[in-house]
């Protein structure tokens, strides 16, 4: 940060002097233009080798967290240093096409340090018992299977779709519950409308199978409702997963365009 802000300061003061005594105005097919926006292509550059680095894990080009650090605030610098290159003047539609994929992909950079910086945080205090994101549908599964086994104990079946046999109107009422509401939830908990994902429909959804069912019987709805509120953080933790991921959709592939349009620019602009 104290590197870029330093080498801002020059850049700026350099500019300054360039823009006051150029005749004309401040141009990018100058030498001084051409310098600034080299520079700052150059930054564009090394910003984007970062996904190289990051799929090529092997190479030892310096440590990760160096790089990245390098991608935030260099990535930054370049801002300024095109703009200088072109003195703040968009001449023509190529060069306006590619300040706005700039402008894009320098927001959406800054959008996903922030989440990046903050969301972790939250995930550690909204969400107790995370897991390895890869192993979700694992875990979701086996939650699901115990929850099938604990019924499965409960009435002495071995499938719960036998509960359909049972006459009593409690056990019916609880079959009903648990198909209907309890393991859709476990099954499907992204659904739309399942009263199990707001976490206070559940505590209400169990609490009234406490109140028809038996004392010996509630030890297992604890050990239901604790599956079923694992199940709510992992789906909790799948959402903000994708919240700090999304942005990368529109980063990215801007990127790559900008980068490509980039070297467009710069071969047409020194041919003509």
């Amino acid at each position: 940060m104290i590197a870029t802000l330093a080498l801002f300061a020059f850049s700026l003061a350099i500019y300054i002097l360039y823009a006051v005594r150029a005749p004309g105005g401040p141009r990018g097919g100058s030498a001084l233009g051409l310098t600034f926006g080299i520079a700052g292509y150059a930054l564009m550059l090394y910003a984007g080798l970062l996904g190289a680095r990051k799929k090529v894990s092997v190479w030892r080009i310096g440590r990760a967290q160096t790089w990245m650090r390098g991608h935030i605030w260099l990535g930054l610098l370049s801002m300024p240093l095109i703009l200088f290159h072109g003195g703040f003047a968009f001449r023509g539609p190529l060069t306006t096409v590619l300040m706005w994929l700039f402008f894009i992909v320098i927001g959406s950079g800054v959008l996903g340090a922030l989440l990046q910086h903050y969301i972790p945080r939250m995930m550690t205090s909204r969400v107790p018992m995370e897991t390895i994101y890869e192993e979700i549908p694992h875990v979701r599964a086996q939650l699901c299977e115990e929850a099938d086994q604990l019924v499965a104990t409960v009435y002495g079946a071995e499938d719960v779709s036998t509960l359909a046999d049972i006459e009593q109107e409690d056990r019916a009422r609880f079959r009903e519950i648990y198909l209907g509401k309890v393991r859709p939830f476990l099954v499907d908990p992204d659904a739309a409308r399942l009263e199990l994902a707001d976490p206070r429909r559940s505590a209400e959804v169990f609490e009234s199978l406490r109140r028809i069912t038996v004392a010996s019987v509630h030890p297992v709805l604890n050990d239901l409702e604790n599956i079923c509120e694992e199940e709510y953080q992992l789906s909790r933790q799948v959402r903000i997963y994708r919240w700090l991921h999304a942005w990368l959709l529109v980063h990215v592939p801007l990127s790559i365009a900008l980068l490509a349009l980039g070297a467009v620019h710069a071969v047409m602009a020194l041919r003509y």
